[in-house]
């Protein structure tokens, strides 16, 4: 056991043998020969200096995001003329086959008997064919567990109305940063035509913790005013109170508007005090902001048909419970009196501000 140690950990054993708590990376360097602890320094140094080099890494990395996401937009404009209805897609463009298609078809030959029959004993209703994929971003709200907790049934109605979710990366010489755009309809809500929410990142070694740099993170947000119509702002809901007077005794009845739970909170994200204190409650809502900004970046935008279909959800299920399954083998290790080598869950760093 004892040639198994934490990292930056080393246990000091007592002349009775038992291991003592392991010591901090501080305290070992302290007990350095002076000589040994100014090669240290050196080598510190130099780990500064790889931070830096990655950070330029990481600032290439974002260019050429931005240079293929150029790439990708004409994809993901022929995605929206599609979804929306006002493009037609060619029979050459709807050519797909699966396994799963094939099942879906033989299941299709069934149905169509059944309604061949149903249709000898009653006319048949004409149907006008929906337009475009209905409901396209809002079944996507809804099958994915990040996005569904923040739905509720009042913004559905207006989520039907979401024509595309677009990603703008920054411009060259312009602070890193990446835009969410949400693209409206027309509808009796608001008077928007696109909603923003601006996420502002840094990638660089902060200058008192520089050996803490593992890439760019999200320091700041910020959404946009949405002009509601009047009555119809879900993000706020009217109650009554009663209120009596403690003089005469008499009671009167107190209009006014509270916050209401809805998905449209996400473009009035909360702001973190000039002095950067946050409490707990607030760090982990901002926490989940970023996580949440960086999730439709990754893969909700990029991937959208897969998590329509439902077949990006199999994948990220599958990744959970390795996860998982990883996890509890570590645990069974400790019990079996063995120092398990944990991976440290990094903590928000996305929630340092500037």
């Amino acid at each position: 056991m004892d040639a198994i140690k934490g990292k930056g950990e080393q246990g000091m054993q007592n002349p009775g043998g038992q291991v003592d708590k392991p010591v901090g990376p501080h305290f070992l360097e302290s007990m350095l020969p002076k000589v040994v602890k100014r090669r240290v320094h050196a080598l510190k140094r130099l780990q500064v200096q790889c931070a830096n080099i990655e950070a330029k890494f990481y600032e290439e990395v974002h260019e050429l995001e931005r240079k293929y996401a150029a790439l990708y937009q004409p994809l993901f404009d022929k995605r929206r003329d599609f979804v929306t209805g006002t493009v037609e897609p060619t029979e050459e463009e709807c050519e797909w086959h699966s396994e799963r298609e094939e099942e879906e078809e033989l299941a299709e030959e069934v149905k169509e008997k059944a309604a061949i029959e149903d249709a000898k004993k009653e006319e048949a209703v004409p149907r006008e064919d929906p337009k475009g994929i209905p409901e396209f971003w809002l079944t996507i709200f809804r099958s994915v567990d990040m996005l569904s907790d923040m739905l509720q049934e009042h913004d559905e109605p207006i989520l039907k109305h979401l024509k595309d979710i677009q990603v703008k990366f920054s411009e060259p010489g312009q602070p890193m940063s990446f835009t969410l755009k949400f693209h409206f309809e027309s509808n009796g809500y608001f008077n928007n035509a696109v909603l923003t929410k601006v996420y502002k990142m840094k990638s660089e070694p902060d200058a008192c913790e520089p050996f803490s740099f593992e890439g760019p993170e999200i320091i700041d947000c910020e959404g946009c005013l949405i002009d509601w119509h009047k009555g119809k702002d879900v993000t706020v809901k009217t109650i009554k109170k009663k209120q009596k007077h403690k003089g005469r005794g008499t009671v009167r009845t107190v209009t006014k508007q509270v916050p209401n739970d809805s998905f449209f909170n996400f473009f009035n994200p909360v702001k973190a005090s000039q002095d950067g204190e946050m409490d707990e409650d607030f760090e982990f809502t901002l926490a989940q902001d970023f996580e949440i900004g960086h999730f439709f970046r990754e893969r909700i935008v990029p991937r959208a048909v897969l998590y329509f279909t439902g077949e990006a959800l199999e994948d990220d299920e599958s990744f959970d419970e390795e996860e998982l399954e990883e996890g509890d083998e570590e645990e069974q290790d400790d019990d079996d009196g063995e120092l398990g080598l944990k991976k440290e869950q990094p903590k928000p760093a996305e929630c340092k501000q500037q």
